[in-house]
């Protein structure tokens, strides 16, 4: 018995007096996100298990193996004991990863993995979308922002671990994964299918609109994104960047040193970027070393904005005068910090040790950021898939109805009414739109036409001149280049 008391102390030491890692991550492996945050000063370590507490987790372990009427597995019984003290923390964000699913997180903070792409954090039992990836099959398929998703391939989630939910999620590239999900303002819960595919993390995106307003999107704070984030200024820069529109909807986050290193590019010197609290309340002020820009900024963000996104949108608000667009952000506001080298298996733990708060002090956890301008985009922009099990025809009330009237009401096909019945006119429309797209013209929606008109859909949606929050984002720039120059 003593051996395996010794067993079960050493692992469980070993988990709790490591050193501090240099990056810290939240959220789950299933998008392969490093969205999270580092802490310049190492978190205090613990003393351990005490002989009592060590000799208890032994002598369980040894009456299971002598007594349970199976064999069993000595490494699940040890990772189901320390997954057991993570879940009992009730922390959505502090979890343990075995090796297997370690591994993936370091091929995710890398910029590449395989999987569905949608970032997820675990609340109360349930797996909660925190956003999907851009381009990724998941975003394809419809998945948002906060949708619950409660069963893979005919297996629930409900109170599954989160990394085991993950590996479920998860699977070799080209295989399906049937999602069942419950989305807040749908009666029903939907089904998607989503093929798996390689994911890549390109996460800096740039464009130059009229009158010298450059557009940046970024996707996720990776490894190399504020490098990334530096050259595509730099060609704005060049091309006679007047304004500019940072655009962090659906980020989930990623590495403190670099939101760090991209808001110091626009807040003044001297001035707060972020500030982070330990258990004991003391804080520690990131300011930056920064000149900042002579150019207005403007800021997009969504319920998907998360973490490290919150961090920068509050920074360029509060400490460089940034105009905030969009929606209120997903509200992330605590610290991660992985342990790994101190396992000794390949295995990872990652631990809350603080919370960050905006500039001013503000604790947004579980509230978001308010946007200084409140912009909504068009309904279709958050229509949910059809189901398409069975035909929609004439007479039918249902949600796969009114989704569909919304789609078609958004492509210009006007059916009259979006509220879920099926009439003369929704019949007409669907008419039209299969006309429009070379299919039979039966005014029925089959699973050919369904497909069509998401397709549509999703290209419509991917216009720059249908998005409410750039277009806005881009007035303001214009609005405050204009009054700029009126003063010169």
């Amino acid at each position: 018995m003593l051996k395996k008391s010794t067993a079960v102390f050493m692992v469980i030491a070993a988990l709790l007096c490591g050193s501090l890692l240099t990056l810290a991550v939240t959220g789950s492996l299933l998008s392969g996100q490093a969205a999270g945050e580092s802490l310049a000063t190492a978190p205090s370590i613990g003393t351990g298990l005490k002989q009592s507490e060590a000799r208890k987790l032994g002598t369980t372990l040894g009456l299971i193996e002598s007594n349970y009427y199976q064999n069993v597995d000595r490494t699940k019984l040890i990772d189901g004991a320390v997954n057991g003290m993570m879940e009992a923390l009730g922390d959505p964000y502090s979890n343990y990863m075995a090796k297997e699913t370690a591994e993936k997180f370091e091929e995710s903070i890398e910029g590449s993995f395989t999987g569905i792409g949608a970032e997820v954090s675990s609340d109360n039992g349930k797996v909660v979308v925190v956003s999907p990836i851009k381009g990724s099959p998941a975003e394809r398929a419809g998945v948002q922002a906060k949708d619950i998703i409660v069963s893979v391939n005919g297996q629930s989630l409900e109170g599954m671990d989160l990394n085991d939910a993950v590996a479920k999620i998860r699977g070799p590239k080209g295989s399906t994964a049937v999602l069942v999900i419950q989305r807040s303002g749908s009666a029903e819960p939907l089904t998607l299918k989503i093929v798996r595919d390689d994911v890549k993390l390109e996460t800096v995106y740039s464009t130059m609109e009229q009158g010298g307003i450059g557009v940046i999107e970024i996707t996720q704070f990776s490894l190399n994104t504020a490098d990334r984030f530096k050259e595509e200024l730099d060609k704005l820069e060049k091309k006679g960047l007047k304004g500019l529109v940072i655009d962090v909807r659906n980020d989930p986050g990623g590495v403190l040193p670099v939101v760090i290193d991209i808001a110091e590019q626009f807040v003044p010197s001297g001035k707060t970027i972020v500030q982070v609290e330990n258990k004991e309340k003391q804080r520690e002020l990131t300011t930056s070393k920064g000149s900042g820009k002579d150019y207005p900024v403007t800021v997009l963000m969504n319920k998907g904005s998360a973490s490290a996104s919150e961090i920068l949108a509050g920074a360029l608000q509060q400490s460089a005068g940034a105009k905030l667009i969009g929606e209120n952000s997903f509200g992330k506001g605590t610290v991660q910090t992985s342990f790994d080298k101190q396992m000794g298996d390949g295995s990872l733990l990652k631990i809350t040790i603080a919370k960050w708060l905006t500039p001013n002090g503000s604790w947004i956890h579980g509230k978001g950021i308010k946007p200084d301008i409140a912009v909504a985009q068009p309904d279709y922009f958050s229509v949910s898939p059809i189901d398409k099990s069975r035909p929609l025809q004439y007479n039918m009330n249902n949600a796969d109805v009114k989704s569909a009237q919304t789609m078609l009401d958004g492509l210009g096909y006007k059916p009259g009414r979006k509220d879920g019945y099926f009439d003369t006119g929704t019949k007409e429309a669907v008419r039209k739109f299969q006309s429009a797209s070379k299919l039979k013209a039966t005014g029925i929606i089959d699973v050919k036409t369904a497909e069509a008109l998401e397709a549509a859909l999703i290209k419509a949606i991917r216009k720059p001149a249908n998005d409410n929050q750039r277009n806005r984002g881009i007035e303001e720039i214009r609005k405050e280049i204009g009054a700029k120059a009126a003063k010169s």
